[in-house]
């Protein structure tokens, strides 16, 4: 009996090895490329006779040993659908295929933030988002060390309509929008992006050993041993926190959430701010927060609760009902709920709010409002708060799956076999630590790349940090602009562009809204580089060269399209010069021609000078007349000589 029972194990497991398998990529409603030979690949038993029908053609071919196949198309022009049958032991038959241009979409947050994250301010474009030409692959967020992946656990291709464009990459829908109205051609878009993700993290372990302190640190994640003890010991440390944190919270256990809460011992501050700085001071845990607010009439169905950006996460009651919560602190807080509990008279919200590091509180410069119809009330001003519970800080986990390779291995590995036609690339908010080695990573980068694809001029289009953080009245020293400069020098590399976005952000929030100009920012260099129309204006003015003449320095540009302006002013600003002592001061600017003087009365012998060089230059406002906005740049002439 056994024997039998063995047999039949064998036996099925033989049957199961011998259908074909194909990878995540090759499926229904897939978007291939156009104009260029198309691979077509899968697994199925050793040996194993495959066929493959497609437009009135048959291509055979035979698998390896190791079970892997591979059939080469021959360029197909842009067009659909298709249908495609392969047949092995099993039959497969692939529906609803376009020819088209596929971009990889990848990068961090700014690059992976979802429309959804944006249907208020873009709720025209996604009513309308109904177009099968544009779909979407979203890789899912894994990462993983001992070796590349050839497959990913799950995604599909999926067509842009109201409800599935809500999960398309913000920046990324914008673009294909751009070029799909331009070619009408079908725009494929993989989304292989995740937050907070370092550009070591995308980089193939070969490639990476040109950096020995990032190599060594993807040998002690390369056997899965520390990975695991690290995030065993990270989950606990983090679920040991926010026991303790609800075990103690008074708020919880006396239902501070109620609407008929006597909370007149209760303090005040002012909404928005943190409450480090106030009588609370610099301190962690849970801090509730009361405001009684009068509705006059209610007169929708449904109501929405906005409470811009909170540190870090939140639990929001409208009169003792739960509304809405938020486990991390840079999502906009957005509730909708149930009109019905509002009543027409008295009503209170109560915000429970956990902050596990740093300031906690609510996000300055950020709406608070309550929206009923086309009624708003602003919610700013006093509210009363009370301390739920006292904790230090929670310890920073470490991040395993930002460390060196493992994403490549997983979410870029797995696309190689795939013909793309470029690549959009958003990322450098977490290099901005060691920003002076950011040039030769990215070189890397896009050589390990290239190299993957066997496109050696693929094109690689990236955008520029925005402006973000507090402005400052003086040039000072900033990260943020010292990596800016290093992306403006990957345009060095051939067939790369860059999208400034120098104007874009916003001072308070990494995440900006304004998607849709990074995305047609990126498709005006995409229409230049990847499509060749030679004259168009894609970018605002780049610093090109420098000479001194007595006191003054003398900037030439390329890109000055039209002509040069200083945007919503009659002074350019945005300059500083420095003299042999590196001392920066604010400079004067003129523009002559396609060229601009750069003085100031207190330095004699200015040799170096700086545009836009802050993590928020607010005022540099050089332009071109088409409004793209200038890259931020430094020159130094002792560094010429």
């Amino acid at each position: 009996m056994k024997k039998l029972i063995t047999l039949m194990i064998l036996f099925l497991s033989i049957s199961a090895t011998a259908q074909i398998k194909l990878p995540r990529l090759i499926s229904d409603g897939m978007i291939l490329q156009r104009d260029t030979k198309v691979k077509i690949w899968g697994w199925a038993s050793a040996k194993e006779k495959i066929e493959l029908n497609f437009n009135h053609k048959t291509y055979k071919t035979v698998t390896t040993e190791d079970g892997k196949w591979m059939i080469v198309l021959p360029s197909q022009k842009a067009g659909g659908p298709y249908e495609m049958t392969l047949k092995g032991n099993n039959t497969i038959v692939l529906k609803n295929i376009l020819f088209g241009d596929v971009w990889v979409c990848s990068g961090q947050s700014n690059m992976e933030l979802p429309m959804d994250r944006l249907k208020d301010k873009y709720k025209d474009v996604i009513a309308k988002a109904e177009n099968s030409n544009i779909r979407q692959f979203l890789v899912p967020d894994q990462y993983y060390f001992a070796n590349e992946k050839e497959d990913f656990i799950s995604g599909e291709w999926v067509s842009a309509n109201p409800v599935s464009v809500l999960q398309f990459s913000g920046v990324a829908y914008f673009f294909a929008l751009e070029i799909y109205e331009k070619y009408k051609i079908p725009i494929g878009l993989i989304n292989s992006a995740l937050g907070g993700s370092p550009a070591e993290s995308w980089i193939s372990e070969e490639s990476v050993k040109k950096f020995p302190d990032h190599y060594q640190e993807y040998l002690k994640y390369k056997d899965g041993t520390l990975e695991k003890q690290i995030e065993e010991n990270d989950q606990k440390v983090s679920n040991d926190w926010y026991k303790l944190a609800n075990n103690t919270d008074e708020g919880l256990k006396n239902k501070w959430k109620s609407a008929d809460l006597n909370d007149l011992d209760w303090k005040t501050m002012n909404i928005p701010g943190y409450w480090a700085d106030k009588e609370l001071g610099n301190m962690n845990g849970v801090v509730w927060f009361r405001k009684e607010f009068v509705v006059p009439k209610v007169k929708q169905n449904t109501a929405k609760l906005i409470l811009g950006r909170i540190v870090d996460a939140d639990s929001v009651y409208v009169n003792g009902h739960f509304v809405g919560t938020t486990s991390y602190q840079y999502p906009p807080r957005i509730y909708s709920f149930d009109a019905n509990i509002l009543k027409e008279s008295k009503n209170e919200i109560a915000v429970r709010v956990i902050n596990n590091s740093g300031k906690g509180g609510f996000v300055i410069d950020k709406p608070y409002q309550l929206v009923s119809g086309n009624d708003t009330l602003d919610l700013k001003g006093l509210w009363k708060y009370k301390l739920g519970a006292k904790m230090l800080p929670l310890p920073s986990p470490t991040f395993v799956r930002w460390k060196p390779v493992g994403l490549y291995n997983a979410m870029i590995a797995p696309l190689k076999q795939y013909s793309i036609k470029g690549v959009l690339w958003y990322q450098g908010e977490s290099s901005t630590k060691k920003p002076l080695e950011y040039f030769s990573l990215m070189e890397t980068l896009i050589a390990n790349w290239r190299t993957q694809w066997q496109q050696q001029k693929l094109p690689f289009i990236l955008v520029q940090l925005t402006n973000f953080m507090e402005s400052k009245s003086e040039p000072v020293e900033s990260n943020w602009a010292a990596l800016r400069q290093q992306q403006l020098n990957v345009l060095k590399i051939p067939n790369t562009g860059m999208a400034v976005t120098i104007d874009l952000g916003e001072w308070n929030d990494i995440h900006p809204l304004n998607k849709y100009d990074v995305g047609k920012r990126l498709a005006l260099q995409a229409r230049k580089i990847a499509y060749g129309e030679k004259n168009l204006v894609a970018s605002g003015p780049l610093f090109k060269s420098i000479e001194q003449r007595e006191n003054k320095l003398i900037l030439s540009f390329t890109n000055t399209g039209s002509g040069l302006i200083a945007k919503d002013s009659p002074i350019l600003k945005g300059f500083a010069i420095a003299g042999s002592k590196g001392k920066f001061v604010w400079a004067n600017a003129t523009i002559e021609g396609d060229k601009i003087i750069v003085w100031s009365n207190n330095i004699i012998n200015p040799i170096k000078v700086r545009y836009a060089w802050a993590d928020n230059p607010v005022e540099a406002n050089l332009y071109n007349k088409e409004n793209l906005p200038a890259s931020p740049f430094e020159e130094d002439l002792s560094r010429r000589e």
